[in-house]
């Protein structure tokens, strides 16, 4: 450790460090830290949101409508855009970086080798039990059995976005394995909500059959799914996502918060800017589903600002977008990232590595009063709204 470093500062470079080396993915090793710090996922009950998009959208509208409800609410998302205290909120305000740097230090002694993710959950669940967190909207990382939010010991309810083909190399190659992981959070007895179509509804209503979970969805129960007016959150794809967070406060009984839900906001989620007389439209979008529902919303745009990082299929990510912007400029959100100059080249185009300079450069091709649309990663969506002053 540095100790140079002032000890009220997080040593983040050391938790980003803390990759998981191989091991597989699992609640275990969160279970073990919550363990240790005497087990504070039991003294809140958690909402586990689940999906391969639209979960941190439908958590924000979730965590706005149990505030409105009057109850305490946590909310745990991930990735940040910004600051990693955006990941840990406890009634809309970020956890204060006194208390990351605290935890890190404990993490340090007692479990140096727990994964970045397990330790972020760790930390989250030891805060609302803390600050007295009446209810906790936890999202989860990738899965649903084999996923770190497995570990918690106390779900009220367990939401389902949908399901398509992304992690294919964690959770499986078919949509329905992917649906049988992100079922696998089903638990009996405990309100099981989703949005999800087609052979993923099927296998996750099979999977509620075998574990005496109540299953509910917009067509067996449509009143409860039911929106009094589109959410403020633009894009189609995001009244999917208000049906569910609407349909899960009037599950848990906070049906008085689905207004308040409508209203909530989300960065870089199609998120409107301005710079120099042209519109910025920022979203994060960053695997096919997501991108195929951002060509829908938005099916006409003057340049393309795209980077991916590798470990996607950028292929089928960029696919729909290509036709959305004749002019495009790729660049590298991240050292993971699709090289840019390979895009360029097979698909045309300009490569701009670095993506404050990109970002300069798409805004330059963008005629005055014209659009620019941004996708790829919410780490370029981060990156371009820190450019543009939206560092919040």
């Amino acid at each position: 450790m540095d100790e140079s470093r002032p000890s009220s500062l997080p040593d983040y470079a050391w938790l980003y460090g803390r990759t998981r080396s191989g091991r597989a993915r699992g609640p275990q090793g969160a279970r073990t830290l919550l363990n240790l710090l005497g087990r504070p996922d039991t003294a809140f009950p958690s909402i586990r949101v689940i999906g391969t998009n639209g979960k941190g959208s439908t958590c924000a509208m979730l965590e706005a409508g149990l505030i409105s409800a009057g109850i305490r609410t946590g909310r745990f998302t991930s990735p940040h855009l910004h600051d990693y205290e955006e990941r840990i909120r406890v009634q809309g305000r970020h956890l204060d970086p006194a208390r990351t740097a605290a935890f890190i230090r404990w993490a340090r002694h007692h479990a140096p080798d727990a994964a970045f993710f397990d330790l972020s959950l760790a930390l989250a669940c030891q805060a609302f039990a803390q600050d007295e967190v009446e209810v906790a909207v936890m999202e989860a990382g990738v899965g649903g059995a084999s996923d770190a939010t497995q570990a918690l010991a106390t779900v009220a309810a367990v939401a389902i976005t949908n399901v398509d083909l992304d992690h294919v190399g964690v959770l499986g190659t078919t949509v329905e394995a992917i649906a049988r992981d992100k079922a696998g959070a089903a638990l009996a007895e405990v309100p099981l909500l989703t949005t999800a179509t087609g052979p993923a509804l099927e296998v996750i209503r099979q999977v509620a059959l075998e574990v005496g979970a109540p299953l509910l969805t917009p067509e067996t129960h449509p009143a409860l799914f039911g929106l009094p007016r589109p959410p403020a959150l633009a894009g189609s794809h995001q009244r999917q996502n208000a049906a569910l967070a609407a349909a899960t406060l009037r599950t848990l009984g906070h049906g008085s918060g689905v207004d308040a839900a409508l209203e909530a906001v989300h960065p870089g989620r199609l998120e409107r800017l301005t710079v120099d007389g042209r519109t910025v439209l920022v979203d994060g979008a960053h695997n096919p589903h997501a991108t195929r529902a951002l060509a829908a919303a938005v099916p006409r745009a003057d340049v393309l600002l795209f980077g991916n990082l590798a470990r996607k299929d950028t292929a089928a990510t960029l696919a729909p977008l290509l036709a959305v912007a004749p002019l495009r400029v790729y660049t590298a959100p991240g050292d993971l990232a699709t090289p840019p100059a390979e895009l360029a080249a097979r698909y045309g185009g300009e490569a701009v590595n670095d993506p404050a300079t990109a970002l300069r450069r798409a805004v330059t091709l963008t005629p005055p009063g014209g659009t620019l649309l941004v996708a790829g990663s919410l780490y370029l969506a981060g990156a371009v709204r820190a450019e543009l002053g939206h560092h919040n």
